[in-house]
């Protein structure tokens, strides 16, 4: 598993669509500096847009299901049912919903917002000390631009791994290591500035929103916003998921259109298979279903390196790696 924690800003209050692409990375890398980008007219060509992936429009707010995780919880059998089939419903049409009781407790979540908004207002020179190596998962980065040289997101990202073990330490050894032992209490949390449409190449990921807003989901052909809840978090399906289940659930289109006077922030949570394991639909299901592979077998390590360093992730990501993935037979 891995956690990303993600801040969002743009100059621009006007929905903006990243095309798909596979781009070289730029070794003369442009720095992504937010606090410099709202006060400059003249913006480097890196971050400017074609027209024609600039959207305008009024979306319509999402009607997504608020699960209330309470009954689950207390083993309610009759409230759980009605939860996983809102759930399931969902997952079919768009792959998106939220939770409300869920356990986490809101001062943490704002405690995390807190001290990674330290993170973030530190120096660049002292930012770039930490960032992402090429190919790797972990650290900061600025827009991406290590990894793409035309139209830039409008964001920065710390991103870091977790395997789940509760007395594992390298979290906190991470932050150690590349902050300094002020951040080392840090080590739960992560944070991004902004990104237009995409699928998330994981199997789940777990979110929250600040309450600027500017999360939005695609389905019945159109936009919709998302409401920002401070007492929810937002849940998403990921490529890896819907080759989990041979595309019976969706992989969720989203994007995030952010504000132009205030930094929109999301605290990230991704979920991956290990890297070495094998991703197919369990036989039991499929036999049930009876329903043909729509997905030959692949591991995450090798979606992981398509996505991190081949190809840009979009709505045909899973498409592109499979057409990419030498031992590949669909």
């Amino acid at each position: 598993m891995s956690v990303s924690l993600s801040v969002l800003m743009e100059s621009s209050p006007s929905p903006i669509l990243l095309c798909p692409s596979i781009e070289a990375r730029d070794e003369k890398s442009v720095l992504f500096d937010a606090s410099k980008f709202q006060k400059q007219s003249n913006l480097p060509t890196e971050f400017m847009w074609p027209r024609g992936d600039v959207v305008q429009t009024q979306e319509e707010e999402l009607n997504e299901p608020l699960i209330d995780l309470e009954g689950f919880v207390k083993g309610d059998d009759k409230v759980t049912a009605h939860a996983v089939e809102l759930v399931r419903t969902a997952c079919s049409k768009h792959g998106f919903f939220q939770v409300t009781n869920h356990g986490v407790d809101s001062k943490l979540i704002q405690a995390a917002y807190q001290e990674i908004d330290g993170v973030f207002k530190l120096p660049m020179n002292k930012k770039l000390s930490f960032k992402r190596k090429d190919g790797g998962f972990s650290g900061y980065s600025a827009a991406h631009a290590d990894r793409f040289s035309t139209k830039l997101p409008w964001k920065e990202t710390f991103s870091f791994g977790y395997r789940g073990l509760h007395s594992d330490p390298s979290v906190v050894h991470y932050f150690r290591s590349a902050l300094g032992k002020d951040f080392e209490h840090t080590g739960n949390s992560g944070l991004i500035l902004g990104t237009g449409p995409h699928c998330d190449p994981t199997s789940l990921t777990i979110l929250h929103q600040d309450q600027v807003g500017g999360l939005e989901v695609f389905t019945d052909n159109k936009w919709h916003a998302v409401r920002p809840r401070q007492d929810s978090l937002v849940v998403n399906l990921g490529d890896t998921f819907m080759a989990l289940c041979n595309g019976r659930y969706k992989s969720c289109l989203h994007r995030a259109v952010v504000n132009r006077e205030r930094e929109r922030r999301s605290l990230v949570y991704f979920v991956c298979p290990k890297e070495d394991k094998v991703v197919r639909p369990p036989q039991d299901l499929m036999y049930r279903w009876g329903e043909t592979r729509e997905y030959p077998d692949f591991t995450w390590s090798d979606l992981l390196d398509f996505t991190q360093n081949h190809y840009r992730a979009d709505v045909a990501t899973l498409q592109s790696f499979f057409r990419w993935l030498p031992s590949s037979s669909f």
